[in-house]
């Protein structure tokens, strides 16, 4: 029987929107807000129709990375471009201010979450298989 591989790209796609999610849903849920779920949209989707602005630009697909640190500083760069545009976009969905504080808090977490996500990637990508290791 003949499996098929996933590519990388979609691999990284899904876990990128994934933990975008797990970002959003954590501040809504950090604000004690009840209906952080249906409110969870006006943050989740300008973040990654951003994110998908931006992320290709940089590399983020490709799935090729040769060390860890140069591709979680890609990672994290692309992650402080995305939130601006994505806290434009909110604005502009909400039809409501812009506050600084929001990207900055925006572009840390992104950052943290993708980077903690990326960081799990490269390191399952680039183990060693177990024979390897011991012999």
């Amino acid at each position: 029987m003949r499996t098929q591989r996933i590519p990388p790209w979609l691999i990284l796609l899904t876990g990128d929107i994934l933990m975008m999610a797990v970002v959003t849903f954590a501040g809504f849920a950090t604000h004690d807000r009840r209906d952080a779920v249906s409110r969870m949209a006006t943050t989740f989707f300008p973040l990654l129709a951003a994110w998908l602005m931006v992320a290709p630009w940089l590399g983020q697909f490709r799935g090729n990375e040769s060390r860890l640190l140069p591709a979680l500083l890609r990672t994290t760069l692309a992650a402080f471009i995305a939130a601006p545009m994505a806290a434009l976009l909110r604005g502009l969905w909400l039809n409501s201010p812009i506050l600084p504080i929001f990207v900055l808090v925006l572009a840390a977490t992104s950052a943290l979450g993708l980077g903690l996500w990326r960081a799990a990637w490269y390191l399952w990508r680039h183990r060693q298989p177990r024979e390897a290791a011991h012999g």
